[in-house]
């Protein structure tokens, strides 16, 4: 057993592991079906991760490969690390590590954590070819995946990734991307109202409403219920 995995089960509390499995929809049909909790709260996860930001690679991917979703995040969050430390040369390696491996990054907060980094941070936001190859997948997550990846464009002020794969994506039938949409949506909306209020203009009425109460969550109340009343 590894120095990491014997710290992890050291760390591990049942009841908050039962816990885990209900917030995280573990259940048959459910979409985290059998993953799997040792119960470690997040900032241990993270604490840990720094102390094994150094690992080399190949034991990372071990890590992520793991059925423990608290292991699996933690190899998530070294990527991410060892990516912002990086040269051109590593960031890419990570970065092809990370897209060969996406069947592990298989829970929200797992995508949440990696995917504007280990991701959006590779590509150019003018060549959304690998957005869209990731946007047409079977898998719920490798989509969310690909909405989240752009939030690393947005905290730089390109909204254009954003915008064109929330048109894409609009009629999803997953509420996760729904949320993930919504979400991207309002941290436009933050930075640029005019052009968050144009793209809802022409498509609230169509979007989903999980996604629509995301999106416009920031506004001021009396506009928020125009478009939820379908009346802006």
């Amino acid at each position: 057993m590894s120095d990491v995995r014997r710290a992890l089960e050291a760390l591990g509390d049942p009841a908050r592991a039962a816990h885990s499995a209900r917030y995280f929809k573990t259940g048959p049909g459910e979409y985290g079906e059998g993953d799997r909790f040792l119960g470690i709260r997040v900032p241990e996860v993270r604490a840990l991760a720094r102390a094994h930001r150094g690992l080399p690679l190949d034991d990372v991917l071990g890590h992520l490969r793991s059925p423990w979703h608290e292991e699996r995040l933690l190899a998530l969050l070294v990527l991410v690390e060892q990516h912002r430390r990086g040269d051109a040369e590593a960031r890419e390696r990570l970065h092809r590590a990370y897209l060969d491996h996406t069947r592990f990054v298989n829970n929200w907060d797992l995508v949440d954590t990696s995917a504007p980094q280990l991701v959006g941070a590779q590509l150019d936001p003018g060549d959304l070819a690998p957005l869209e190859w990731l946007a047409a997948s079977a898998s719920v997550w490798e989509r969310r995946i690909a909405v989240l990846a752009t939030f690393h464009w947005i905290q730089r002020g390109v909204f254009g990734p954003t915008l064109h794969l929330a048109d894409r994506l609009l009629a999803d039938p997953h509420d996760l991307i729904h949320k993930a949409v919504g979400w991207m949506l309002r941290e436009v909306g933050k930075r640029d109202p005019a052009r968050h209020e144009a793209f809802l203009a022409e498509r609230y009425r169509r979007m989903p409403r999980t996604m629509l109460r995301y999106a416009i969550e920031r506004l001021p109340e009396a506009r928020r219920r125009g478009y939820l009343r379908g009346e802006v």
